[in-house]
């Protein structure tokens, strides 16, 4: 089960973009938390403990007990959060209030984990989703979800409906989805159609077929003299 992560936060008295850049001087950022049935209100965040939180196992998708200066505790998790473009420091955040009874819709990493029989058999592995839309209690989020592609063979996937996870957690994904497969090289098909492959002396015998046809157009030239003939036919007219 997931370890739920404390974080410190302190009410905002102002917003706007001149108080938040007091704050940010200070050492915080601006944040906002906001959820189903809490109104929105600011606080404050110290930038390198939600770093820390950020860093950890879960990342974005870890539960974090804040404590609000005034006594109040929220369970929350980070919604959104935001980079300086030149400095990369921590600008800004969002938390949504979660309950730990309901559960939420998050994306978790996927790993392969193995050497697929079929990438060893000169396969290429795709693996279509990075991260995988799944639901369930905030406490039973996983860190990542891994697939063992070790018997994965040449042509083979694995549908959304066979990732393995843990109990009490559901992929948002239809069953028939897949999510990784190992697919043929392309050179495998361009090796076929090369010369001595089957069908490639059949198709040699054609172009040697396609030769008498372009001697044949020489005879085309014979047209250049009765462009000759029609000259006289200026004089005729100067006549």
């Amino acid at each position: 089960m997931m370890e739920i992560i404390k974080l410190s936060a302190t009410r905002r008295q102002e917003s706007g973009k001149g108080p938040s850049n007091r704050l940010r001087r200070t050492g915080n950022i601006p944040a906002i938390c906001y959820g189903k049935g809490l109104e929105a209100f600011p606080v404050a965040v110290s930038p390198k403990a939600l770093l820390e939180v950020l860093k950890s196992a879960h990342g974005k998708n870890s539960v974090i007990e804040l404590a609000v200066e005034d006594g109040e505790k929220l369970t929350v998790m980070v919604r959104d959060y935001g980079y300086h473009p030149i400095s990369r420091d921590l600008v800004h955040a969002d938390f949504l209030q979660v309950k730990l009874d309901q559960p939420v819709d998050v994306e978790v990493p996927v790993r392969c984990v193995g050497k697929s029989k079929g990438v060893a058999g000169g396969g290429i592995l795709q693996q279509i989703f990075r991260t995988l839309p799944i639901r369930c209690l905030p406490e039973k989020i996983p860190a990542l979800v891994e697939i063992d592609i070790t018997e994965l063979d040449l042509g083979e996937t694995v549908k959304a409906g066979a990732v393995p996870l843990p109990e009490g957690v559901k992929t948002r994904l239809p069953e028939e989805q897949t999510v990784v497969v190992v697919a043929v090289p392309e050179k495998a098909e361009e090796a076929a159609a090369a010369p001595g492959a089957p069908g490639a002396p059949a198709a040699a015998a054609g172009a040697k077929g396609a030769a008498p046809a372009a001697k044949g157009a020489a005879a085309a030239k014979g047209a250049a003299p009765a462009a000759k003939a029609a000259a006289p036919a200026k004089d005729a007219k100067k006549k």
